[in-house]
């Protein structure tokens, strides 16, 4: 399996090189972005993130100083913006009765435990609780999405009904616990999501097509 995995890996990073994700000027950014981009393209984020840079309030303090109704407009291109105005609010109120607003002192939390008390705070699940620790903090954990299992179930290294535990201690178990491994692999993943292994795949010019799992467990 980590032969495996390892190959993929390199395939990917041949074909498409390093993806410079996750695109942000600050890990706060890097934690607004991952709650603002459930359920919407990273376009429409992008527009909210810059509603916020133009306000100024695109830090701990500017969010937690904000009331519900001047934040909503500025993040309405995300969608489900109320829901999310909620999500964000509940995140920002949770980072400063733990840690008093500082995202360092944040960062210095035990990787387990953190974890478990963001899954906690209204509207984060494991995506987006992961994306925050790998990507905002730069803690050693690796991010499955729906691109990731849709691209492994389709090459049989795991079932589409394999759940997001199982798919990521499978990478979790067979990888050297390195943050830049598990942010390049990922990102490497998205971005062969989104151009090639859609809904309809191109199979045809996709990088992993002589790739099956299968094979190697027979």
């Amino acid at each position: 399996m980590q032969r495996l995995l390892m190959n993929i890996y390199r395939i990917l990073y041949q074909a498409y090189g390093p993806r410079h994700w996750w695109p942000a000027e600050t890990p706060f950014e890097v934690m607004v972005g991952a709650i603002l981009t459930q359920n919407t393209s990273w376009r429409n984020v992008e527009k909210a993130i810059q509603k916020l840079k133009g306000k100024g309030v695109l830090n701990p303090e500017g969010i937690h100083h904000l009331k519900k109704p001047q934040l909503a407009p500025l993040i309405k291109s995300s969608g489900y913006y109320r829901i999310k105005t909620d999500r964000l609010k509940s995140f920002v109120d949770f980072l400063f009765e733990e840690y008093d607003g500082n995202i360092k002192v944040m960062g210095k939390e035990n990787t387990v435990a953190l974890r478990e008390k963001l899954l906690r705070v209204n509207g984060i699940g494991p995506e987006t609780a992961d994306s925050i620790l790998l990507y905002g903090l730069r803690k050693p954990i690796f991010v499955i999405d729906a691109y990731t299992k849709r691209i492994l179930s389709r090459h049989g290294v795991i079932s589409e009904k394999t759940s997001y535990e199982d798919v990521q201690k499978l990478f979790m178990d067979h990888l050297p616990s390195n943050e830049k491994l598990f942010n390049e692999y990922h990102a490497l993943f998205v971005y062969l999501g989104k151009t090639v292994c859609q809904k309809i795949p191109r199979c045809d010019i996709c990088p992993l097509k002589g790739i099956r799992g299968w094979d190697h467990f027979v």
